[in-house]
């Protein structure tokens, strides 16, 4: 089996540098599938059976939710940053050499990710690791957008899941239902920073308001009904007990994050 898990994925830099995005998350999609499929011809019978081409994709093709609803499997493509674009452009080719070379493929499309080692670009580790060095803690707009949050350890347990159980040809959302502004979460890792790590104010006073990134998707949620009734996946973990687990593991680990935040 392939696990296909690169992607340049960061949201800020596709609007900076899409060119990038475009050649790791379509070219570089294109060139395994075409590799994936080479390897599926040469293959005995008996390995072609059990072969299959894992694509692991987004929410964010489907673009922004209102206040209500949810992404599905059968929800409308809407992409509206170069990076979820390209994410888009590499599902459908996914879906293409399934459909016209056989090629066994499954695709997920996940809702926003955190956990151990995440790169402190991302909203998570980049609030932890500027609280920890006394910087501030941009929020765009203010800070009302919505997002799903998933546990990267529950997502590599679902992804285990589909490789092993899914039907060839078919996508599978994956989320936790862990809907929070994103305001409301970074209070929240600062609630937790303030009682773990010794500091003479709260790392709230940190919190910085910053004009708002252009295209910026309101609302994120997905409805997971599909893999939870067909694959017999859900969560294992809390959303708070996930977050414990990150905030701990981002101040044993403060050397790692602040080299690949070039603090250091």
């Amino acid at each position: 089996a392939i696990i296909h898990l690169a992607a340049e994925s960061h949201v800020d830099k596709s609007i900076s540098i899409p060119f990038e995005f475009i050649q790791s998350n379509i070219i570089g999609t294109f060139n395994l599938l075409n590799a994936a499929n080479l390897h599926f011809r040469n293959l005995s019978h008996e390995r072609k059976s059990s072969f299959r081409f894992l694509h692991v994709s987004t929410d964010e093709v489907y673009g922004s939710l209102g206040e209500k609803g949810y992404f599905s499997e059968k929800s409308q493509y809407s992409p509206n940053s170069p990076y979820s674009a390209s994410k888009a452009s590499s599902d459908h080719l996914v879906n293409a050499w399934n459909k016209t070379y056989g090629l066994p493929t499954l695709i997920s499309n996940c809702s926003n990710n955190f956990g151990p080692w995440q790169f402190p670009e991302k909203l998570i580790p980049l609030t932890i690791i500027n609280a920890l060095s006394n910087k501030e803690i941009p929020i765009y707009g203010m800070g009302e957008n919505i997002r799903d949050w998933l546990f990267v350890y529950d997502h590599v347990e679902a992804l285990i899941t589909i490789l092993k159980k899914g039907q060839i040809g078919e996508k599978y959302c994956i989320g936790a239902k862990n809907e929070i502004k994103n305001i409301d979460l970074v209070i929240k890792i600062c609630e937790l920073l303030d009682k773990k790590v010794n500091s003479r104010a709260s790392y709230k006073n940190l919190i910085n308001f910053v004009d708002d990134r252009p295209g910026h998707d309101i609302r994120y949620a997905i409805d997971p009904g599909k893999i939870l009734k067909e694959l017999n996946w859900e969560p294992k973990y809390s959303f708070l007990d996930a977050l414990n687990i990150t905030v701990d593991w981002c101040i044993e680990n403060q050397n790692w994050l602040r080299k690949k935040s070039n603090l250091i």
